[in-house]
């Protein structure tokens, strides 16, 4: 009884994050889940669970979706991300949260210095949405990743965590029918997922809440902070 009420509560809080900052919740959730079930079996109800999430945040932000950066993200993200899922029981994935690591924490420096930014424009969308969806597959989970080129685009803080919920949900589903597939799947796992799911659809509510009293500069700064603590997040992951 004490873990499932330790699942829901940090269930909850971390989909209060991801839904003021459109990503961070599987920072918060995936070391507690994995010390209850086992690494294995926390991806895959990670990913049920974030199914819940992500709609929640798409609904609650579904009248302010961008669907034309969201179109090109999912087109390379969709098939990148199959062929990620297919590598997930074999691959080594110690160099490779390195390297994301390093990326998110350059990028942040990128942007407070004041270097003249690069627009993305269409080929950014789809080159990130191949190293998302990839990256997605192999090791579970590089929300911060996909967050990151949405950050770029200077979207409104609901468009934003909408628009990247919305290529997280399908991502998440193209996973689960992969993970299906390999049995990684099971009556124990959809029990875990959807019973968090519940309470990350909560979670999403208040955050979507919080974020529409943050001015623009304090939001940015939070997605920014976040995205320093995922990447040093990786990089203690690879090293350990």
């Amino acid at each position: 009884m004490e873990q499932w009420l330790l699942l829901f509560i940090v269930g909850f809080i971390s989909a209060v994050i991801s839904g003021a900052a459109g990503f961070g919740g599987a920072l918060v959730l995936l070391p507690i889940l994995a010390s209850i079930v086992g690494v294995k079996t926390a991806v895959p109800i990670l990913t049920i669970a974030q199914l819940f999430g992500n709609a929640s945040r798409v609904w609650f932000g579904r009248h302010e979706l961008k669907w034309k950066p969201v179109f090109f993200f999912l087109l390379t993200a969709i098939p990148f991300s199959i062929f990620g899922s297919y590598l997930f029981t074999d691959t080594d994935s110690h160099k490779i949260k390195f390297g994301i690591g390093i990326f998110l924490i350059i990028l942040v420096i990128y942007r407070r210095a004041g270097i003249k930014k690069i627009p993305l424009g269409t080929n950014g969308m789809l080159l990130g949405g191949a190293l998302t969806g990839f990256l997605s597959g192999l090791i579970g989970s590089a929300g911060p990743l996909g967050a990151a080129f949405f950050l770029e685009l200077n979207l409104t803080a609901t468009a934003y965590v909408a628009s990247e919920a919305f290529t997280a949900l399908t991502m998440h589903l193209t996973k689960t029918i992969i993970y299906q597939k390999y049995a990684l799947i099971g009556i124990k796992e959809l029990y875990y997922g959807i019973f968090i799911g519940i309470a990350m659809i909560l979670g999403s509510w208040v955050g979507k809440k919080w974020i529409e009293k943050l001015s623009r500069e304090k939001f940015i700064l939070f997605v920014e902070l976040l995205l320093i603590l995922s990447g040093l997040n990786f990089i203690w992951k690879a090293i350990n």
